[in-house]
C-alpha cells in the first residue's frame, strides 16, 4: 500500500489528512464561537469587576500582577471544586436572582447562596464577603451577618477609618468610607477589624457607639470576613491610594482568587462548553477529537497514491515478476490460499484447449495438481512454467529454447497469453 510509484516516485495523499483536519478545524471554530457568543451576551453593567471608577477591576488587576490566579467564575457550583485551602472566595454585593422560593403563596430565602458559603468554609475555605444584601445566618456553623442601614453614620460625606492594628498587620493603610455607607451588626464572636478613626470623628456619641465596618471570624476550619461596604475596594480608590498590606490580609497568601458573578446575574449558558469545564472533561475531549482525526484518515485511502490505471494496459505487463502480479490479485481481495486457483481459473476460461492439454499430459498434469496446493507466489511460478513450457512444446523445437523460462531468473519473460491470467 505504501510503496506504489509513479513515474519511478512516490505520490503522498493528503486527501486522508486535508479531510481530517478540515472536520477538525470547522468543529473547533464551531465551539469557538458559542465560547465568543455565550461571552458576548453577558453585560458587564452590574459587574463587580467592571473597568468604571465604580468598579473592582483594579482590585483584581492587581492580585494577576501579584502572581495570584485570578478566576472570574460565572458558574455558582464551580465553588464546590476549588482547593478550598488554597483559594479566597470574594462576594461583592449583589443579589442571588436563585435563592429565592415560594412556599404556600409567599417568597421566601431558600438557602441555596448560604449552603454554598458553609460548604466552602467547612472545606478550610477562606470567604470575603463584601457588603452582603442581606441578612445571612448559619445555624449549623453558628455565624450570622448583617448590615445595618438605621441611620447615615456620615452625613458630612466620605472620610478615612483607621485599622485595628491589634488585629491588623503592621502598615495597614485607612479605609476609604464612603457616604451614606452602613455598617455591621455582627456579635461577639466577630473580631472588628476597622471602626471609626478617633481623630476624624467629630460627634463623640459616634465614636463610642462601636461601629464595625469590616470583621473576621473563624468559621469551622475556614475563615469569614464581613466588609459593610465596597468604597474601598473600588477602583477611584485604589487608583487614588492603594493598600497592599490589606489587599494582601484579605488572601492571607493563597494563591487562587474565585470571584462569584452570578451575584451579579452573570451566568454561563449550561451548554457544552459548561459541561467540559464543570466535570473537567478536557483530557476526553482531547482523545475524542484523536481518534476521530485517526479514525477519518484511516478511512480516506492510502497515504501513498496509486499510479493511475491506463486502460489500454494489461494488469500483468511483460517482464512483471510474479509476485507484483499475485500483489495485484491481493489489492483485489482475494483471499491468499485462493490465488493459486483463480489464476488457474481465469487462464481455463480464456484458453480451455491449453487448460485441458496441461491437465490430461502426463508430465504436467502433476505438476499443475501440486502447483494448485502450493502458496500464493510459489504456486503462480509453478502455473506460469507450465504454460510457458505447453506453449514452446505446441509451437515446436525451434521455439522452445527462446520461450522456455529461466528459472534462475527473478523477473521470466512471459507471453501476451500469459499475462492474462491475472
Amino acid at each position: 500500500m505504501f510503496n506504489s510509484r509513479s513515474n519511478g516516485g512516490m505520490v503522498l495523499n493528503w486527501r486522508g489528512p486535508l479531510l481530517a483536519g478540515g472536520i477538525f478545524a470547522a468543529v473547533f471554530a464551531i465551539l469557538l464561537l458559542m465560547a465568543h457568543q455565550n461571552q458576548s451576551t453577558t453585560s458587564d453593567m452590574g459587574s463587580s469587576l467592571r473597568e468604571d471608577p465604580y468598579g473592582t477591576s483594579l482590585l483584581f488587576d492587581s492580585y494577576a500582577r501579584a502572581g495570584y490566579q485570578v478566576k472570574r467564575s460565572q458558574d455558582e457550583d464551580s465553588l464546590s471544586d476549588q482547593n478550598a485551602e488554597k483559594t479566597t472566595a470574594f462576594f461583592i454585593g449583589g443579589y442571588p436572582y436563585n435563592d429565592w422560593e415560594s412556599q404556600k403563596g409567599k417568597l421566601r430565602n431558600a438557602g441555596r447562596f448560604r449552603g454554598r458559603l458553609e460548604e466552602f468554609l467547612a472545606r478550610g475555605g477562606r470567604i470575603v464577603l463584601i457588603q452582603p444584601a442581606w441578612k445571612l445566618k448559619s445555624e449549623s456553623q453558628g455565624w450570622e451577618v448583617e448590615n445595618n442601614w438605621n441611620e447615615t453614620p456620615h452625613e458630612s460625606g466620605p472620610t478615612w477609618i483607621s485599622p485595628d492594628l491589634g488585629e491588623m498587620p503592621a502598615g495597614s493603610e485607612m479605609m476609604y468610607l464612603g457616604a451614606d455607607a452602613p455598617w455591621l451588626k455582627t456579635d461577639e464572636h466577630w473580631t472588628p477589624l476597622y471602626g471609626p478613626a478617633k481623630e476624624a470623628a467629630k460627634d463623640t456619641k459616634a465614636d463610642k457607639s462601636g461601629r464595625v465596618y469590616m470583621a473576621m471570624r473563624r468559621v469551622g476550619n475556614g475563615q469569614l470576613i464581613a466588609a459593610s461596604q465596597e468604597a474601598f475596594l473600588l477602583n477611584e480608590a485604589i487608583k487614588k491610594r492603594p493598600n497592599p498590606v490589606v489587599l494582601d490580609f484579605l488572601t492571607w497568601g493563597r494563591p487562587m482568587i474565585w470571584v462569584d458573578e452570578t451575584l451579579h446575574g452573570l451566568h454561563q449558558d449550561q451548554g457544552v462548553l459548561w459541561l467540559v469545564q464543570r466535570y473537567r472533561l478536557q483530557a476526553a475531549l482531547m482523545l475524542f477529537w484523536a481518534a476521530l482525526l485517526g479514525l477519518l484518515w484511516s478511512m480516506s485511502g492510502d497515504l501513498v497514491r496509486r499510479p493511475r490505471r491506463d486502460q489500454n494496459a494489461q494488469i500483468v505487463r511483460h517482464g512483471e515478476s510474479a509476485g507484483v502480479a499475485a500483489r495485484h490479485l491481493l489489492q483485489r481481495s482475494i483471499p491468499s490460499e485462493q490465488v493459486v486457483a483463480e489464476c488457474w481459473e481465469q487462464y481455463r476460461r480464456r484458453s480451455p484447449q491449453d487448460a485441458q492439454a496441461i491437465s490430461v499430459d502426463p508430465g504436467r498434469g502433476p505438476r499443475l495438481r501440486a502447483a494448485l496446493a502450493q502458496t500464493a507466489l510459489a504456486g503462480y511460478k509453478e502455473l506460469s512454467e507450465l504454460i510457458a513450457e505447453h506453449r514452446a512444446s505446441a509451437r515446436g523445437p525451434a521455439h522452445a529454447d527462446r520461450v522456455a523460462p529461466d528459472r534462475s531468473s527473478a523477473t521470466p519473460k512471459r507471453i501476451p497469453e500469459e499475462a492474462r491470467i491475472a
